[in-house]
């Protein structure tokens, strides 16, 4: 994959005090450095115990739930936005969570450097950058060549779960999950919301407004 093709566009929001101060504090703690060296995730995280990636986990609301929710698990999250860092660094603290750690990087170099191969049970990526101006859809992260690199990362039976509220998204994310040869569709098309996934107050007032939401939970042969 050409390290050309990027996760994210940088839009740096306002960075609050609170989250400035997690950053400074509880990063080091919390935080794994970019590198290019490979990570030994048992070794990181100190016992051999399920490895779930989160891509984009934006200001790490469903992050935190679900890394409490599932101590029986290490999670992983990947987010370049600094106020997004800094939040869930405070939520880490908040809820005395010990199975979550936050890489502040790129995600497509992070799995190019960082990442061995087969280390990983399931991957979310929750609610990703529509794009939603056809002109900018070669903009959108889930892309045959992303998808391929994921797959890379999970283990035999390890799933990936996008989540979207754009339909058109959606349609696109299930053709290209579909054509992956080493995916199998979980459902017939999206599949139910699964309670580990909680639902955002952002979630929740679309939903009041009658806005859909498309889960696609996808599991590597």
């Amino acid at each position: 994959m050409q390290q050309s093709i990027r996760s994210f566009v940088l839009r740096q929001g306002r960075v609050s005090n609170a989250q400035r101060r997690a950053c400074e504090m509880l990063l080091p703690t919390y935080g794994i450095p970019f590198s290019e060296n490979l990570l030994d995730l048992d070794q990181v995280f100190g016992r051999p115990a399920p490895k779930i990636l989160e891509i984009g986990f934006g200001m790490g609301e469903s992050t935190a739930i679900i890394a409490q929710s599932h101590p029986e698990n290490d999670y992983l999250g990947i987010e370049v936005h600094t106020p997004g860092v800094g939040s869930l660094l405070n939520q880490i603290e908040q809820h005395g969570l010990t199975n979550l750690r936050i890489i502040q990087h790129d995600a497509v170099a992070v799995l190019q450097h960082m990442l061995p191969s087969a280390c990983l049970d399931g991957i979310h990526i929750f609610f990703p950058d529509p794009w939603p101006k056809a002109r900018h859809h070669k903009r959108r992260l889930i892309q045959p060549a992303f998808v391929a690199r994921l797959c890379s990362h999970l283990k035999p039976g390890g799933y990936l779960h996008v989540a979207t509220d754009w339909e058109d998204y959606a349609m696109q994310i299930l053709q290209v999950l579909s054509q992956e040869p080493q995916l199998s569709n979980t459902a017939t098309e999206y599949a139910p919301r699964p309670d580990y996934r909680p639902l955002t107050k952002f979630e929740q007032r679309g939903i009041k407004l009658g806005h859909g939401v498309w889960d696609l939970i996808f599991q590597k042969s």
